[in-house]
């Protein structure tokens, strides 16, 4: 057995939650019922599904999640019950890269916990650090809310690609991962295009699918980029180094230097907390 088999066979539970696999526990009203389930548990917890439940499962997640996107249970349902054939395949892209194996090992999260956003936001503009910050502030969203990391990395996309939070930028993005990461609820999830209106599915569909998919596809696996060591780094270097190019420009509701305003003044309302 080589070492790389070795090592992925010693990691695969913990990846398969990392990855964002985690157990749906289905109660059988019946002692009488009876449920047929070939595939052993991958972790601790896990009940595996068998096919007509994965299917049951899969499809009215698919359907809440289109009803309503907030819905952060059915979007991670969805994704977890079409991302079984994709997963090994993206283990192996993490245990192919340095970084990927220090994930694999250190298990980070991503939270107001275990990042000092005051300290991003006074890195120099232009890092990916102050970017990412900026972005939250122009957006009004935190970290806070995703689980795990592969969708708490999610926002670095956001950043990184410089794309504001609404459906026709959402939709953008999973096209994106689809063509970079597989995941087949990415793809799933452009169905709610039917949510946008004429002009904007126009746009949507000749200028930011033909972007998403080129790109996407050429780009490195994000799963496998350690964005924590990235803070300091140059935007512009580091989009180079990944192969990531900007999409057709956005619409922001909230302008660049509102945010920029608001992060400074949180800065300095932070400072002054720790000074007193």
């Amino acid at each position: 057995m080589s070492l790389l088999t070795a090592t992925r066979s010693r990691t695969l539970r913990q990846s398969l939650r990392l990855l964002g696999v985690s157990s749906y526990t289905l109660r059988v009203s019946s002692p009488r019922h009876t449920r047929s389930v070939k595939t052993e548990p991958a972790y601790p917890e896990h009940i595996p599904l068998n096919s007509f439940e994965n299917a049951f499962l899969a499809v009215g997640s698919a359907f809440m999640s289109l009803a309503d996107p907030r819905r952060a249970d059915m979007v991670a349902a969805l994704g977890e019950t079409t991302a079984g054939p994709v997963l090994p395949r993206l283990l192996d892209h993490m245990l192919e890269s340095e970084e990927g194996c220090r994930i694999l090992k250190e298990r980070p999260r991503i939270n107001t916990n275990t990042i000092d956003m005051a300290a991003l936001a006074r890195l120099p503009e232009g890092t990916f650090g102050h970017t990412y910050v900026t972005w939250l502030e122009r957006c009004g969203v935190t970290p806070d809310t995703r689980d795990p990391r592969y969708r708490e990395c999610h926002d670095f996309y956001h950043a990184l690609c410089g794309l504001p939070v609404s459906v026709e930028y959402e939709l953008a993005l999973k096209v994106f991962e689809f063509a970079n990461l597989g995941l087949p609820s990415a793809a799933l999830s452009v169905a709610a295009v039917v949510r946008l209106n004429a002009a904007k599915r126009e746009r949507f569909l000749s200028e930011y699918v033909p972007w998403a998919l080129r790109c996407g596809s050429v780009a490195r696996s994000m799963i496998t980029v350690y964005w924590e060591e990235r803070w300091s780094q140059d935007l512009g270097e580091l989009k180079k180094e990944l192969g990531v190019w900007d999409p057709p420009p956005p619409k922001w509701r909230k302008p660049l230097s509102e945010a920029k305003d608001a992060a400074a003044r949180r800065t300095k309302a932070e400072s002054n907390s720790q000074m007193g």
